[in-house]
């Protein structure tokens, strides 16, 4: 119990840092650039925050009445105001979802010295302001199991009131659901789970034809494994306790089993269409945001490969 109390003072302090940070961040990113970019992707591919008038709940704009039109589509009180008839138009709430999965499960809150944030504030200050930046352009923004999409301008805070108030586990992975078609979903994750966890959450994510990225963030300890001597490593999450009689002898073998676990979780999200990526936390977190906001805005074919490419260390 004292444990679970620690990890969940720590996760209000991340929560509060990333709520302000996020912010910072998100304002200080090329705003015109992003929406150039944006913009061009809708032109080419057709998919993302589209608006046109349509069946829908939102007001979008009045135009003229054209001649032949039902009367019972004008609308009389613009159209007293003024010497001609006007129909008022619905926007076509084709707005595209993305879905975002913050891991905030105990092994996240691991921090060391050589990292700028912990591994749960990383994944919860990318995640405020990458939903920031795509509720601003025009998207819906939801966490499985937390909140449902929403295109607020206040979706961090929204989201982290609804963090706060969480009674539930913290599990590593997202939890089963089925997403529409032309969803994307957005993990980040240290993904230390075992790969048979990874490749089942990913079967259920994608069997709707959804796409979207993995992102491994980590620590730079967990990438170089920089222990030597007696050590003693403690499993966050319940797994107990191992002890390293010299630890710089672990060094080797420890390097070659995480190659091979990204080395798998590539082939699983190859075999999908699906980005992976990994984020080391000594790095920026504004250069994490700009790939996953660039990767919301291609689809499939040549780009998203050359995407995949540039990205797998970012």
């Amino acid at each position: 119990m004292a444990a679970a109390s620690e990890h969940a003072a720590k996760e209000i302090l991340a929560i509060r840092r990333a709520d302000g940070e996020s912010r910072t961040l998100a304002a200080s990113l090329p705003r015109l650039v992003l929406e150039a970019r944006r913009i061009a992707a809708n032109v080419i591919h057709g998919l993302h925050g589209r608006r046109r008038a349509g069946a829908g709940e939102s007001f979008w704009q009045y135009r003229r009445f054209v001649s032949g039109e039902p009367s019972q589509s004008v609308d009389w009180r613009r159209s007293a105001r003024d010497d001609h008839l006007y129909v008022r138009e619905q926007e076509w709430e084709a707005a595209h979802t993305v879905w975002l999965w913050p891991d905030r499960s105990p092994s996240m809150a691991f921090a060391s010295q050589q990292a700028r944030d912990s591994k749960l504030e990383r994944a919860l200050i990318v995640t405020f302001a990458l939903a920031e930046l795509l509720v601003a352009g025009g998207e819906r923004v939801g966490i499985p199991g937390l909140i449902n999409p929403t295109a607020s301008r206040s979706v961090i805070d929204k989201m982290a009131q609804a963090m706060l108030h969480e009674d539930a586990a913290r599990p590593s992975l997202p939890p089963s659901f089925v997403p529409s078609a032309l969803a994307e979903i957005v993990v980040l994750s240290d993904f230390w789970s075992p790969i048979e966890e990874i490749r089942t959450m990913l079967a259920g994510l994608s069997a709707s034809g959804a796409h979207g990225a993995l992102v491994q963030i980590v620590d730079p300890a967990e990438e170089s494994f920089p222990y030597s001597g007696r050590v003693e490593f403690v499993e966050p999450e319940g797994r107990g306790i191992i002890v390293a009689g010299r630890a710089e002898k672990w060094a080797g073998d420890y390097v070659a089993r995480v190659a091979l676990h990204r080395e798998q979780i590539r082939s699983e999200t190859s075999k999908l269409d699906w980005l992976f990526s990994t984020h080391t936390t000594s790095r920026s977190a504004a250069e994490l945001l700009l790939f996953l906001h660039s990767g919301m805005m291609v689809n499939k074919g040549s780009t998203r490969a050359a995407t995949v490419k540039a990205g797998r260390s970012a």
